[in-house]
């Protein structure tokens, strides 16, 4: 039909992607369904729901039912380059990182987004729970209606140009909703099982992934408490993150917690739970929505992990694109690699990555 608007939708063979690309086709747009093929080890146990020829073959079955055109998309080697090594590089310099906001960044809103445009496509949309709201002229991403299953943290990088070529047809909707519509449809994935694994680490056990692709970063050290007192060794710096108490190894009167990752002595800081908490810390890469930082500090509220605590803060930008943030109260699991985004009410200012903790004495 002419004039239909063109939309690619990302699909996973999951239920969300699934019932976004279903209420597009509803909606009269001309819907096509991409699956992004992204390096993962070899031999993938079949529990993994994006990689594997089951999901595919799932994916396709759900388009056969809409009626729309399926294809995959070949980005290993992207993928890889962008992902999987930043995963990997980010564990050597003591960091914990978060696997989904790079894929984001560079892959579903990069490489899928400008290839999408450039075969003529209007719109690229996703299962994402969160919303794309124009304001005034100036598109707004906003939290998802289901506040269990809101996923704007992990978007908190995209800006205008990106916002107007995106649709996020879940945004509104609860998860209970999109699964009855889905069995409603009769789309084969209404009752599949989310994953809750690195999509690319056989298994999801990121320490065996690191000890066979990049072994060297993984050396024993000892553990010392803040006062330089050394408690016992620890078998490699990934294995550990800031505020762990469990598997550390060492015994004492009051449990120890993981206070600091020192990659430079190849030694792992504990303490007592009294000496956890950040008041202040300092984001890097920062991303803002409206594509330009605040001119003067402002009030947010901050998420340093996805499933963290919101808690109230002041956001002062920096000159090297970086934005110091202090809490209005200590937080204890502020962790270096992880995403820090900034929110004012349900709206995303935007985010970046929380740099290293100043070296402890």
């Amino acid at each position: 039909m002419a004039g239909r608007k063109r939309v690619v939708v990302a699909m996973s063979g999951g239920v969300d992607s699934s019932v976004a690309a279903a209420l597009l086709a509803k909606q009269r747009y001309d819907v096509t369904g991409v699956m992004l093929r992204m390096w993962s080890e070899p031999d993938l146990g079949a529990g993994d729901l994006t990689r594997t020829p089951q999901a595919v073959a799932e994916a396709r079955r759900v388009a056969d039912v809409l009626g729309i055109p399926f294809y995959v998309l070949d980005c290993e080697q992207r993928f890889k380059e962008c992902v999987v090594r930043r995963f990997i590089d980010a564990y050597a310099r003591g960091d914990t990182p978060n696997p989904c906001l790079a894929c984001n960044r560079h892959i579903k809103f990069g490489f899928l987004l400008q290839t999408a445009l450039a075969h003529g496509a209007d719109y690229v949309a996703t299962g994402h729970y969160a919303r794309n709201v124009q304001v005034d002229g100036e598109f707004q991403l906003r939290r998802g209606a289901d506040v269990r299953k809101d996923q704007s943290y992990f978007l908190y990088m995209l800006r205008q140009d990106d916002l107007s070529r995106l649709l996020f047809p879940l945004g509104g909707l609860t998860k209970a909703t999109v699964r009855e519509m889905a069995a409603r449809i009769g789309l084969p994935v209404a009752a599949k099982e989310e994953s809750q694994d690195i999509c690319f680490v056989r298994g999801g056990d990121y320490r065996r992934f690191l000890l066979a692709h990049a072994p060297e970063i993984a050396r024993p050290g000892p553990i010392v408490d803040s006062a330089g007192r050394e408690l016992g060794r620890h078998t490699g710096l990934p294995f550990y993150t800031i505020g762990q108490r469990h598997g550390i190894g060492v015994s004492a009167p009051a449990p120890l917690y993981v206070r600091h990752i020192d990659v430079a002595r190849n030694a792992l800081i504990v303490g007592p739970a009294a000496e956890l908490g950040r008041s202040e810390l300092r984001v890097v890469e920062t991303r803002f929505v409206s594509g330009r930082a605040p001119r003067a500090p402002v009030a947010a509220t901050v998420k340093v992990r996805y499933t963290g605590r919101e808690v109230e803060a002041i956001l002062e930008p920096q000159a090297d694109g970086a934005a110091q943030v202090r809490l209005r109260a200590p937080v204890r699991d502020v962790t270096p690699g992880q995403a820090a985004v900034f929110y004012q009410g349900d709206r995303v200012l935007g985010g970046g990555t929380i740099a290293g903790a100043p070296e402890l004495d």
